[in-house]
Formats: C-alpha cells, sequence, structure tokens
C-alpha cells in the first residue's frame, strides 16, 4: 500500500497518477478524498488528529506527507509540528517509509540566488522557521536509524489547473481578464518554478527508488531560471496579450493586508522577489537522466489546457 496524506491537493492528485506506474494498492487520505484512479482506496480523516494519523498510515510501505495547511505562520506553529511527529509515529510503528513534500523557506536568505541541497539553513521568516523546524525532526529520527525517509523540495510551482500558484493568479489570470499581468517587489530578478507534472512524477519516483531515501532531493525544475517580465511575456505571446508588468511594492502589499487577510501573510516572504530565486535541481536530474519541461512548453499547457 502507497498512501498519500493530503491527497486532494494541486500535487496529490497528480501523484496519483504517476503511482499508478509502480501499484494499484494507493490510499489517498484528506478529509474528503475522491477517486483519481479506480482502484484507489479513500480514507477519509482529519490529519491534525494524532489516532486518525495512525489509522491513515497503518498498513502502507510507503507515506507521501503532501498536506498543505492554511498559508498563516501562526497555524504553521501550532500544527505542523504536531502533525509531523504524528506521521513520524506512525511510519515507525508501522514500518512505513516516507517521502515528505518541502518547500524552500527554511534556507538563508543569501542562499536563494542559487538554493541546492546543501543550501545554508537559516529561515528569515516564521514560517520557514517552522519547515526548518519539521525537516529536522525527520532528519533527525533517519540519521537514528528510526525510520527511512527522504525530503523531496520543490520551488514555488506552477501547472495545469493548479489555483494556488503566485505564477497563475498574478500573471495567467490578470491576463485572462484582459488586465495587465503583476509582480512583487521587483520584476527584473530571476525566480524558478517546479512544473506540477514534474513534481509528482520526480516524487513517485523518488518514493520508488529505495537508495534515494535519508537524504534531501530538489524536484526537477528548468534549469534556465527567467525573470518576472520574462515569463510574462511567454504567456502574453500564447495570449495574444500586452506584456506590460505591474509590479506591487512593498508597501503596496503591506496595505493590501489590511484588507486581504491572505495578503498579511506575504511582506515577510518578499525577500523571495527582491533578488534572483534559482532553484538547482542538478542532482536529481543527473541521478535520473530526467528532462525537465521548459518553461516556454509549461506556459504553453497550461493556456491550451492540456495536462
Amino acid at each position: 500500500m502507497q498512501t498519500i496524506l493530503g491527497a486532494n491537493g494541486t500535487i496529490g492528485s497528480l501523484l496519483a497518477k504517476e503511482l499508478l506506474a509502480y501499484t494499484t494498492d494507493i490510499r489517498l487520505v484528506s478529509r474528503n478524498p475522491k477517486k483519481v484512479n479506480e482502484t484507489d482506496v479513500l480514507f477519509p480523516a482529519d490529519l491534525t488528529d494524532p489516532e486518525q494519523v495512525d489509522k491513515a498510515v497503518a498498513g502502507s510501505k510507503i507515506v507521501y506527507l503532501l498536506v498543505g495547511l492554511d498559508y498563516s505562520a501562526a497555524v504553521w506553529k501550532d500544527k505542523w509540528p504536531v502533525l509531523m511527529r504524528s506521521v513520524l509515529n506512525a511510519c515507525t510503528k508501522y514500518h512505513a517509509k516516507l517521502v515528505f513534500f518541502d518547500n524552500v523557506y527554511m534556507y538563508d536568505a543569501s542562499s536563494i540566488p542559487h538554493m541546492k541541497e546543501d543550501s545554508a539553513i537559516n529561515p528569515p521568516s516564521g514560517k520557514g522557521a517552522v519547515r526548518k523546524q519539521i525537516a529536522q525532526m525527520l532528519l533527525d529520527e533517519t540519521r537514528a536509524g528510526k525510520i527511512n525517509a527522504l525530503i523531496a523540495r520543490s520551488a514555488d510551482f506552477y501547472g495545469p489547473g493548479n489555483e494556488k500558484s503566485m505564477l497563475i493568479e498574478l500573471v495567467y489570470k490578470n491576463l485572462k481578464k484582459g488586465k495587465r499581468a503583476a509582480w512583487f517587489v521587483d520584476a527584473t530578478k530571476k525566480h524558478s518554478f517546479t512544473f506540477t507534472p514534474d513534481a509528482a512524477k520526480a516524487t513517485a519516483l523518488l518514493g520508488n527508488t529505495p537508495d534515494a531515501y535519508n537524504q534531501v532531493w530538489h524536484l526537477p525544475t528548468d534549469p534556465e531560471a527567467l525573470t518576472g517580465k520574462e515569463l510574462a511575456a511567454l504567456f502574453a505571446a500564447e495570449m495574444n496579450r500586452s506584456p506590460k508588468v505591474s509590479v506591487m511594492s512593498l508597501r503596496f502589499i503591506k496595505v493590501l493586508g489590511w484588507f486581504i487577510p491572505f495578503m498579511r501573510e506575504m511582506p515577510e516572504m518578499m525577500y523571495q522577489y527582491d533578488r534572483d530565486y534559482v532553484f538547482d535541481s542538478s542532482k536529481f536530474n543527473k541521478r535520473f537522466n530526467f528532462k525537465t519541461t521548459s518553461y516556454k512548453e509549461g506556459v504553453k499547457r497550461i493556456v491550451t489546457g492540456s495536462k
């Protein structure tokens, strides 16, 4: 049994499809799971409850932790350590391998222009501090020999049907409405994005590769990082729209936070937009001879709606 915790999310549904290449014994866990494949086993659960996590993991050989909590530093601080502890305990109890789908928030701000698996860990944000804490919990367990686990780390992501991507929200949706594309702080800086179908395929591959465990992997991402302006121009060309970009200053983002709760969480993350943000996945690409989807192809697939 291969189990996806947080199966209803952007990556979860794609991962379920990719896992069919390895098994038809797939369990989807979330509050209200929905089948992706005909043979999927649905397991409704509140994963903030340790007892329900234990039941969800029981009988699993491989567990994928893809849970997405509300985008709030307070919520993350309160719920993520408890969730990670519950998952680690359950995987240890049932001798299940663990694949944790992670982000880059724990890296030092100075590492953002060229992020690698061994980049300095020194998070400059409250949300990053939580990600550092839970990643360290996992790594401590693996080093103690209690569990076989790996971290699959992604840059900001984008892809078809991905409603939570900043690139989709600020660029694609604005252009679709006939508005200018928007960007945070500085549109002349490079910003890597991981294509969601690539991320799902790679996560399934890592989970089913025995010697990939007990280490950190950056998921495959186009090495030719583009600036905000260049990404907007790709969408604009594909959609026959103007490539002009409106840039939101940090001050303006803070003002928006007075009226939009989600935007209150953004100022602490703006260090990721005032400098280049380049995600290096060469370790994965070389190990698996993986050809990443180019930004041009990724944008085309989003605009045309192809998977």
